[in-house]
């Protein structure tokens, strides 16, 4: 094992291939301006450095990174990655992962637009991600209490669990498949449409026109505030804990909640059969 400390490097491909090392409070900047700086390396870990250049961490295999700050100036960070745990870092640059396997996120902070895409098997753990579109077409992904705020939020992902969750965003889980949210706080627009297999257990939902279109929906004990005009055009189970501003046109299945502010079963398209049911006391 190799150990490289306190160094700065600015070069194109200052680290690359490196096999078996630590990397330890160095930094990578410069004019040199280079790229790609521990691309294709094998076995590495990376601490406490400063990372301000494009491309650093491609093609990387079994990589530990800790502590690390990644600036905006570090573009698409990680890429084509296997085995690769990042813990208490900081990602501010854009893509910053992106088809990764076998990842595990821990207490991380991130405000990286396209954050996530098309990665699989990949764990977070506590932590803070701002990224428009978080998670497109990943899928096996297991996370407990991330807090997110974003827009066009784990698209076509599947195969998810998530616990303890904090969303602020838009266009949640749009064609996802095989999700199940326990314990989460949901707060958007248009959430989960398309989806198929999307499963909220005890979880605050609220925004305006939620789960249209969706198959094999299932709530069981949320909570839904401000949540107008839902369930339009879906295969839908739910049990509601208190009201639902208004439903409109649910294509079948089942829906029983507390109260109903408006149930509007009108000018649809389709033949609409769901039974809506106020719960008695």
């Amino acid at each position: 094992m190799q150990y490289i400390r306190n160094k700065t490097f600015g070069q194109e491909r200052a680290l690359y291939n490196t096999r078996g090392a630590v990397v330890e409070a160095c930094r990578f900047e410069g004019e040199e301006d280079g790229e790609s700086f521990l691309k294709e390396s094998t076995d590495l870990v990376v601490k406490r450095c400063h990372m301000a250049l494009r491309y650093p961490m491609w093609h990387c295999l079994r990589l530990r990174v800790e502590d690390c700050e990644m600036t905006e100036h570090c573009r698409a960070a990680l890429w084509y990655d296997r085995d690769v745990a990042l813990v208490r870092c900081t990602m501010n640059g854009i893509k910053a992962l992106r088809e990764c396997e076998d990842v595990s996120l821990e207490d991380i902070s991130a405000v990286s637009p396209e954050f996530g895409w098309r990665c699989k098997r990949v764990t977070v753990k506590g932590g803070k991600l701002v990224s428009e579109y978080a998670f497109f077409e990943s899928e096996d992904l297991g996370i407990d209490g991330l807090e997110l705020s974003g827009k066009y939020s784990f698209q076509y992902t599947k195969n998810v669990t998530l616990k303890h969750a904090k969303f602020k965003t838009k266009d949640a889980f749009w064609h996802a498949r095989n999700v199940v949210a326990e314990d989460c706080d949901l707060d958007g627009e248009y959430i989960g449409w398309y989806s198929d297999g999307l499963t909220l257990v005890n979880c605050r939902i609220r925004g305006t026109q939620p789960f249209c279109y969706c198959k094999n929906l299932r709530l069981v004990g949320c909570t839904m505030e401000d949540c107008d005009l839902a369930f339009e055009y879906s295969e839908v189970d739910a049990e509601i804990v208190g009201g639902i501003a208004s439903v409109k046109n649910p294509l079948g299945g089942k829906i029983v909640a507390d109260a109903f502010g408006e149930i509007i079963l009108k000018d649809s398209k389709y033949e609409c059969r769901a039974q809506i049911e106020t719960r008695r006391h």
